[in-house]
Formats: structure tokens, C-alpha cells, sequence
């Protein structure tokens, strides 16, 4: 029922009726492209439900400096070549800004994007994305980058094992990943790390997309002496691959699994129940189980549609952050009395420091030499069925040396 409700929100976002737009000023059109039923649709429709939510309670607050949103958005259905051609679309009805999803149409638009100078956000976290000197001006990161997230969790695992009196040569992992350029995306930082750290070694297994059961991948790890795996899929598969791994091993306390930002989430741990628990998640963004300030206006927000947090998960307020920060840098270009165009909202957005979203994910900075959002965020570990917490915020030192 809340989803259907928030597609009326959507259509009326797009066309402008119903009272949405009862401020006086020019409204402020915004391009978005969602995963609603393609292979993320999983989490990428609460991601854009998040997204449209903040757009809607912002209207209704009046907007930007008196100025609606007009959010002109599609179901892209995570195919590179339909986000490309709705792209070219919603350009030509005027957006100021995008907001993008997956790692491969946010990786083939960026050329597109650099030539039309139209600011970016999406939900794909590449450190290739961070280029701002040269090939991704207009790109921004609101999300701790794949490769930060992975070497942060391949940090704590050791540091883990080792604290328990183990070896680091004796420990092998595996990256269970998507097999498309978001889960081959940070492979290589958790490789080099993993050498550097003296782990015993590092093997990568592709998840086929729609299969039912992992054992045949679980032999090869199994093969390969196992005793953690990182998983860089969405909630689904992920939920399934943690199944599996109990019925393989007997027990989940055999194999330490950690998920990255898109699977750990509330869909991972109901789908895969008892399996779930002491699964770590590195989570750049607050878990509704762990509350913060931020959460304040979603929560008002979806109260009033019937709904709570904790149902709406925690894609819904990433995708409402991600939103907030693009229309900071909205904001900040009208108080400053500048035309509303790409040059001058990517300027803008490079003012942003230590910019607060009350705990929703750790402070965003964006410079004209680094447009990741942050370098740090913290480990969660699945305890009782939600996340809970397991370490403050960590800061990855070799993305903070630009490496």
C-alpha cells in the first residue's frame, strides 16, 4: 500500500498537480532514474521511494527559497541503455541536476554528464567516480566508496582474527560479488589490501544473477580453505548466500560473513533469518535500528502516511540524504543570488563542509579536488535480528592519502 501510495506522489511530482506545487516560484526540475524492477529493484525501489519522500515533504515545506522540486523520473529497470536514453530525455525537458542509480549507467553517462556540466548524484559509490580534476567533474559521492568500504571491513576482520591469536596467513577470504561492474567495482582495493596485510590469500566468486542456491560456489570456497567472506551484492542473493553457507558448514559461526553497503541491510536479515546473525555490515549509513537526529523529519514524514521507519529500511533514508545534499547544493546557489545552472551548483556543492544530515551518514565535505562525500563510516554486526553497532566510525587512512 505505501508503495503505491508514494507512485501517486511520484506522478503528481511529475506533473505538477494536486497541490504540490503551490509555491510561487519557478519549480526546479530534477532528473532521477530508478531500479524499480530490474535486478536491484530490491533495494532500489525503497532507495526511490526515499528520494521521492524528501522531494515531497520539501514541497511541502515550501520548497527551495520558495521554489518547488519537479522531479521527472523512470523505472530504468538497471539497463544501462534505457537510463542513457531517459537521460537524453529528461535533459531536453530542462533538469538542472540527476540522480542516478547503478554503477554501469552512472559509469556510461559520465562523459554525457561532463559535456552537459549537470551536477550527479547516484547511488553507485565507484571510486572511479572521483575524478573531479578530470574525467567526473560533475560526479559526486555521497556514499563511502566501495573500495573504502571494503578495505574497512578486510581492516576489522583481521584485526579481529588476530585478536583472537590467530595468523593472518591462516586467514582466506573470499569476495562472493554481483557479477557487473558495481560488484567487481572494489575488488582490487580488497586484493591489494589483503596482500598487504599478509592474508593467507583472496579468491573472487561471481554470484550468477538469478540462481537458487550457492553450494556449487561454496565447494569452490570451501576448496579454497575459506574463513571469511565479503559479500558486494544487493539483499537478496546475499540473504540466500548466508542460508546456504549454514546448511554447508553446519553453522554460522564457522564463517564470518560481511556485507557491504547494499546488502546489510533489513531485508538481508529478514530473508535470511537465523543465518544473519553475526553478520557484519559496513553500513555508510545509519541503520534504523541505531537511532539519530536525522531521522526526525522521515520519521514525522512517514508516520503521517501510516508507515514507520524500520518498514521503510534503510535505502529509504539514503536515498532521502542523498536528495538532502544535492538540494543543499540547490539551496546554497539561490541564497547566493546565482543563476540555477550545473557550473554554479557543482561550485556550490564543493562549499559543502563537515555539512551535517544529523547522524543519517557521517559529515559530508566536498572539495574541487575530492568529491567523496567522506572516508569513514562504521561496522554493524546483526545481533537479535536488527544491526547494532560494533565500532565508531573508521576512517580509512589510505583514502584519506588519496590512494
Amino acid at each position: 500500500m505505501f508503495r503505491k501510495l508514494l507512485l501517486v506522489i511520484a506522478i503528481l511530482l511529475v506533473l505538477g498537480v494536486g497541490g504540490v506545487f503551490a509555491q510561487d516560484g519557478e519549480p526546479i526540475k530534477v532528473g532521477a532514474v530508478f531500479d524499480l524492477s530490474g535486478a536491484t529493484g530490491d533495494v532500489g525501489t525503497p532507495y526511490a521511494e526515499g528520494v521521492i519522500a524528501y522531494i515531497d515533504w520539501l514541497n511541502t515545506s515550501g520548497g527551495i527559497n520558495g521554489r518547488p522540486i519537479e522531479l521527472i523520473s523512470q523505472d530504468y529497470a538497471y539497463n544501462v541503455e534505457t537510463a542513457e536514453n531517459l537521460y537524453t530525455q529528461f535533459v531536453s525537458e530542462g533538469v538542472v541536476v540527476f540522480m542516478g542509480w547503478g554503477t554501469g549507467d552512472t559509469l556510461a553517462l559520465v562523459g554525457r554528464v561532463t559535456e552537459d556540466q549537470l551536477p550527479f548524484i547516484s547511488a553507485s559509490y565507484s571510486e572511479s567516480l572521483n575524478d573531479p580534476q578530470n574525467t567526473a567533474p560533475y560526479n559526486f559521492l555521497v556514499g563511502t566508496t566501495y573500495g573504502d568500504q571494503l578495505r574497512i571491513m578486510l581492516q576489522y576482520m583481521h584485526d579481529e582474527w588476530t585478536a583472537a591469536g590467530n595468523a593472518a596467513a591462516d586467514m582466506k577470504v573470499v569476495f562472493f560479488h554481483n557479477d557487473s561492474p558495481f560488484g567487481n567495482d572494489p575488488l582490487p582495493a580488497g586484493e591489494e589490501l589483503g596482500a598487504e596485510l599478509g592474508i593467507g590469500g583472496t579468491l573472487r566468486i561471481a554470484m550468477p544473477r538469478g540462481a537458487t542456491d550457492f553450494s556449487a560456489e561454496l565447494q569452490q570456497a570451501d576448496d579454497f580453505g575459506v574463513t571469511h567472506i565479503i559479500i558486494q551484492n544487493v539483499s537478496s542473493p546475499a540473504a540466500l548466500l548466508a542460508t546456504n553457507v549454514v546448511d554447508y558448514f553446519g553453522s554460522n559461526d564457522v564463517i564470518q560473513i560481511g556485507c557491504l553497503n547494499w546488502c546489510a541491510d533489513e531485508l538481508f536479515v529478514s530473508r535470511a533469518g537465523e543465518a544473519a546473525e553475526g553478520v557484519l555490515g559496513a553500513i555508510p549509513f545509519t541503520p534504523t535500528t541505531v537511532e539519530v537526529p536525522g531521522q526526525a523529519d522521515p520519521v514525522a514524514y512517514l508516520e503521517a502516511q501510516g508507515k514507520t521507519l524500520e518498514e521503510a529500511s534503510l535505502h529509504f533514508t539514503q536515498g532521502w540524504a542523498a536528495m538532502s545534499v544535492m538540494a543543499e547544493g540547490i539551496r546554497r546557489t539561490l541564497d547566493a543570488g546565482q543563476d540555477l545552472t550545473g557550473e554554479n551548483i557543482r561550485a556550490n556543492l564543493e562549499t559543502l563542509e563537515n555539512f551535517e544530515t544529523g547522524g543519517l551518514l557521517q559529515p559530508v565535505t566536498f572539495t574541487p579536488e575530492d568529491h567523496r562525500a567522506n572516508r569513514a563510516l562504521a561496522i554493524y554486526r546483526v545481533e537479535g535480528g536488527v544491526w547494532l553497532q560494533a565500532s565508531e566510525g573508521i576512517i580509512d587512512l589510505r583514502a584519506e592519502e588519496g590512494e
